[in-house]
């Protein structure tokens, strides 16, 4: 008898049974290849900062990473990719690196980076989904984490500034999101009318941006733009998710007092005002401390001693 298998992710919102790519990708793939899976978010636990998301556990083997994760369930007989042809196959790996190379870095700099985003979606989100105190260090971590990331895989030093590469980030991440549009076509799926691992890979990078609720994404728009690639994501959703019901809460987030969400939420607004009062004095010319003149201060003593 197989063991069991549990995925360790973060879970889900707007739509989507997980809010984060490589999580999305090995959950779509365990949906097209059969595999059933005990889905545990590690929201509001402390595994968001301990844990390599995502994570399968089977038996004794842990294995992260979602391409390390699909070879393993492909070794389980797990396999969406059976009737691929050697052409095909070569097609997968080198779409996977395309996107790996063009699309990711401007993902997670228009969820991480972008300032205006990071403070009105993903740090709420991530901070809400942290236990106290992971909440108020957490997001600024995983930011340091993508920035880094975005600028090691363009090649850049981290002395670099990030305006430096920006433009790059993002024409480079519209040519990708057109030649996949281009390669889509009309069809429901990358490679005949079955999901894939491809389709795994592509529904993950795309479906966050797509449902993602940005104030402003210029890539968010341009993704919009291309019908055949916002189809794709909501058709299979439609087709191997409920949309309306993302990965279970964990039971005590079920019970958890309402008061004590209050108190976490009225937390971090605090925290933000705090860092934007310090960024503030810290920037102002004006903020220096007053030091009084000791000659001033002699005269004006001796002038108002009687004589």
């Amino acid at each position: 008898m197989a063991a069991a298998m549990e995925l360790r992710c973060w879970g889900g919102d707007w739509g989507l049974p997980s809010v984060h790519t490589d999580s999305l990708v090995v959950l779509a793939y365990a949906k097209f290849s059969g595999t059933k899976l005990t889905v545990s978010p590690v929201d509001w636990t402390w595994k968001t900062l301990t844990a390599s998301v995502p994570e399968l556990v089977c038996g004794e083997s842990v294995v992260q990473e979602p391409t390390q994760i699909l070879n393993f369930l492909r070794k389980q007989r797990l396999n969406a990719d059976y009737e691929l042809t050697a052409r095909q196959g070569a097609d997968t790996m080198a779409y996977i690196a395309l996107l790996e190379e063009k699309l990711r870095p401007a993902l997670l700099h228009t969820f991480w980076v972008d300032a205006e985003n990071y403070s009105n979606l993903t740090r709420p989100w991530f901070a809400s989904r942290s236990p106290f105190p992971l909440n108020f260090f957490l997001p600024s971590r995983l930011a340091h984490i993508a920035l880094a990331r975005i600028l090691v895989t363009k090649g850049e030093g981290l002395l670099h500034r990030i305006s430096e590469v920006e433009g790059k980030i993002y024409s480079d991440a519209k040519e990708c999101l057109n030649l996949l549009s281009y390669r889509l076509g009309t069809a429901n799926y990358f490679f005949d009318n079955s999901p894939t691992s491809l389709d795994a890979f592509v529904f993950g990078f795309l479906a966050p941006l797509h449902k993602a609720d940005f104030t402003s994404s210029p890539l968010q728009s341009h993704l919009r733009q291309l019908d055949n690639l916002t189809r794709f994501c909501d058709n299979i959703l439609a087709a191997h998710f409920n949309a309306d019901k993302p990965c279970p809460l964990p039971p005590a987030m079920e019970t958890m007092d309402a008061n004590l969400q209050k108190l976490t939420q009225l937390v971090n607004k605090e925290s933000n005002l705090i860092e934007k009062m310090d960024d503030n004095l810290r920037s102002s010319p004006q903020h220096k401390p007053h030091r009084p003149d000791p000659k001033s201060s002699l005269s004006s003593s001796k002038s108002s001693t009687p004589a």
